[in-house]
């Protein structure tokens, strides 16, 4: 009997399929999501929290950036620091040190994960460099410039949703 696109599930039942293609292609289905997780995991040095593309904080922006120029630059692996379990990446040496003096006034809320999803979605979700904001002395990234809108809308409530939920969230 030959097949087509057209021809339907009672005309190829499952059950007529061998064995041992059905075991592997369950086998390949959960290799698959396993891996899929595990690229998440990695991503996230095992629960540190810190958004990272190839385990480099915030995709390489650096975070000293956006308080003393005022928008984002790329930084530069010359000029490098660990902190959190990530590789963060500066413009320059000053700002590194500078970094590296005070973690925790540079680094973005929420370890760069996108500050809106973080309080709506109650999920870690990656971000863009050009969508952030500095309120009340912290930095904040969002996944668009489109949720960046929607996070201005209400920046103290989401920040104050956000603040409750970012603990518990894995």
């Amino acid at each position: 009997m030959t097949r087509t696109a057209a021809s339907t599930a009672k005309d190829f039942p499952l059950h007529s399929l061998p064995t041992r293609l059905l075991v592997g292609l369950t086998l390949l289905a959960l290799a698959v999501v396993m891996g899929a997780q595990a690229a998440i995991a990695s991503d996230d040095h095992a629960g540190q929290s810190i958004f990272t593309r190839n385990g480099i904080a915030i995709g390489g922006t650096d975070p000293v950036a956006y308080f003393t120029e005022g928008k984002p630059v790329q930084g530069s692996p010359e000029f490098s620091a660990e902190y959190m379990g990530a590789t963060w990446h500066f413009a320059n040496a000053e700002h590194r040190d500078r970094f590296t003096a005070d973690p925790e006034a540079y680094a973005p809320q929420y370890g760069g994960f996108c500050a809106f999803g973080v309080a709506a979605a109650e999920r870690k979700i990656e971000t863009v460099p050009e969508a952030w904001s500095i309120v009340d002395g912290k930095l904040y990234l969002n996944y668009t410039l489109p949720t960046q809108e929607r996070w201005n809308e209400d920046i103290p409530g989401y920040i104050a949703t956000a603040d409750q939920v970012w603990p518990t969230i894995k």
